[in-house]
């Protein structure tokens, strides 16, 4: 398995549910943890609560069957939002 080693200012995990998302990030420098708010699965919140963070934010969550349309909305936002992939 290929890991994803590219380095961000801020990094975004996500718990995610079908109806919630718990959302936190972290500053690369101090590791301080800068946000952490739970929200409902809604592409413009959650856009509006990463919005001070976009400038070199990487988002991670788990495989599970709601996270396509959180990774379209990174994609089509330029935001990075890196797959693990098997060789």
């Amino acid at each position: 398995m290929r890991f994803y080693t590219g380095r961000h200012r801020y990094y975004c995990g996500i718990d995610l549910h079908a109806r919630t998302m718990y959302v936190c990030i972290l500053e690369h420098d101090s590791g301080d943890v800068l946000l952490h708010r739970n929200l409902r699965c809604d592409p413009e919140l959650f856009l509006e609560t990463v919005a001070p963070y976009r400038d070199g934010l990487v988002v991670a969550t788990e495989c599970i069957f709601c996270w396509y349309w959180l990774a379209d909305l990174c994609v089509r936002e330029g935001i990075a939002f890196p797959l693990c992939q098997r060789r």
